[in-house]
């Protein structure tokens, strides 16, 4: 038997009713995409299961807990000194994501910050991690294309 690993078309349904109203309940699932409510509640149970649905933090707004500021920093690191870098990384709470790259840096480093000489703060405590040798920091001006994914849904 084989098991299913990309969206079908009733995922698509499911997945575009719960992206307009992330807490809708199942009955209100069911009745937006026209699914029996027991479909729901299985296709949302394996969406758990498969960790398909990010986490509530990805809808929590930095700026409403006092760090409007978003910066992201290209680090270059020691290779050998990577996963050491990583947990040093996990340690600091300004820390949003780190993504491993390739090409022109190592890491890149999405951080908050209360102001600019917060910003220097991390910058700095980032930088004295035994293993990163260089990093590059831009300042986010403005959000030109926020996060989204519901035109992935069916292409």
């Amino acid at each position: 038997m084989t098991t299913q690993t990309t969206a079908d078309p009733m995922d698509a349904l499911l997945l575009r009713a719960l992206n307009r109203d992330p807490d809708a309940t199942v009955v209100s699932l069911a009745e937006q995409t026209g699914l029996a409510r027991n479909t729901v509640r299985s296709r949302l149970a394996r969406y758990t299961q498969r960790k398909a649905l990010r986490t509530f933090e990805r809808r929590i707004d930095p700026a409403f807990l006092g760090y409007p500021l978003s910066a992201y920093i290209l680090t270059t690191v020691t290779q050998r000194k990577l996963a050491a870098v990583g947990v040093n990384l996990s340690t600091i709470p300004e820390v949003l994501e780190v993504n491993g790259l390739t090409g022109i840096a190592d890491l890149l480093i999405h951080v908050v910050a209360r102001d600019a000489d917060d910003l220097y703060r991390i910058a700095g405590r980032i930088l004295d991690i035994d293993g990163i040798k260089r990093t590059n920091t831009g300042l986010v001006m403005r959000e030109m294309v926020g996060y989204r994914i519901e035109q992935l849904i069916d292409t």
